[in-house]
């Protein structure tokens, strides 16, 4: 099991994210009142960044994100049902085919895309509620 870190201070996540803090902030926000509680987790990570943050509801990670400059990488994991739940939402079409695509496995089906602006963040949102579906 990796490392739990502390997390980067505000003045790391600004000179990494630049003009995607407000997207993070946002999105961090936005998950918060999807998903109570909502714990932030740091771990390791072998990215720019060198730590990944996991959104975890009750110990169930939800979210993987990865500050990167001007953007950050969404990271998701969704099982079986879910992944159903998912080709028939209002998601995009890129997001349905990277699933699609996405090899399954045990855990699920995983995809990672770049989100770096308050328009992409509606399909973070979809996502989590995907995930969150009982």
């Amino acid at each position: 099991m990796a490392a739990i870190l502390d997390p980067p201070s505000a003045t790391e996540l600004k000179s990494t994210l630049k003009s995607a803090l407000p997207v993070w902030q946002a999105l961090i926000q936005g998950a918060e009142t999807r998903c109570v509680p909502l714990l932030q987790v740091w771990k390791p990570s072998k990215t720019g960044f060198d730590r990944m943050c996991l959104l975890q509801h009750r110990k169930r990670t939800i979210l993987y994100l990865t500050p990167d400059v001007d953007a950050i990488w969404v990271a998701v994991i969704l099982g079986e049902r879910a992944y159903q739940i998912a080709l028939g939402s209002s998601l995009s079409a890129r997001i349905k085919d990277l699933f699609t695509q996405a090899k399954p496995y045990v855990e699920g089906r995983g995809i990672r895309f770049s989100v770096t602006s308050a328009e992409d963040l509606a399909e973070v949102f979809e996502l989590i509620r995907i995930k969150m579906t009982p």
